[in-house]
């Protein structure tokens, strides 16, 4: 991979997991804790419990696959809370996570970006484990967007004042 193309595929994949994070930190400034645990019924995450997971999900996958630290992962924890940490405790261990984790991404060698890991029971290239985190990220906030808006009845602004019926220009 050129030095061009590699240093674009990280500042890619930093910028979509900086706009995921600031997403999800404006969804729970908006919410309280009963609402950070509500489930609505026993197939939908909690706001609290997508968070825990993200952590898990990332943890995993970048820290400890691509950072070589070890996997302590117990993920049905992630989905079992029904609370036990604040929303302020919730962003805070977000926030350790995924800094953690943009230091790693940063920091990847090519040769790591290309270099074959199992994690979770798959086999993933650097490349792969960075792809998925961030589309796995981004799939998540899009449901705790989503909870957000049901449960506050609000728009969240995300792309207020960008015209999004711009034509493409070339």
């Amino acid at each position: 991979m050129g030095n061009i193309l590699f240093n674009e595929f990280i500042e890619q994949s930093l910028d979509r997991i900086n706009q995921n994070t600031s997403k999800i930190k404006s969804c729970i400034k908006e919410m309280d804790e009963k609402e950070t645990w509500f489930s609505p019924n026993g197939h939908v995450n909690s706001v609290g419990n997508l968070i825990l997971h993200l952590c898990g999900n990332i943890r995993q996958y970048i820290i400890s696959s691509l950072g070589g630290k070890p996997d302590n992962r117990e993920r049905d924890k992630e989905f079992s809370a029904s609370g036990g940490f604040s929303n302020a405790e919730l962003i805070m261990k977000l926030q350790d996570t995924v800094e953690e984790a943009k230091t790693i991404i940063a920091s990847v060698g090519q040769e790591d970006l290309l270099r074959i890991r199992n994690v979770q029971g798959f086999s993933f290239s650097g490349i792969g484990i960075i792809i998925h985190v961030t589309e796995h990220y981004s799939y998540h906030t899009g449901q705790i967007i989503l909870l957000t808006k049901i449960l506050k009845d609000i728009d969240m602004g995300f792309y207020a004042g960008v015209d999004l019926n711009k034509k493409n220009s070339n």
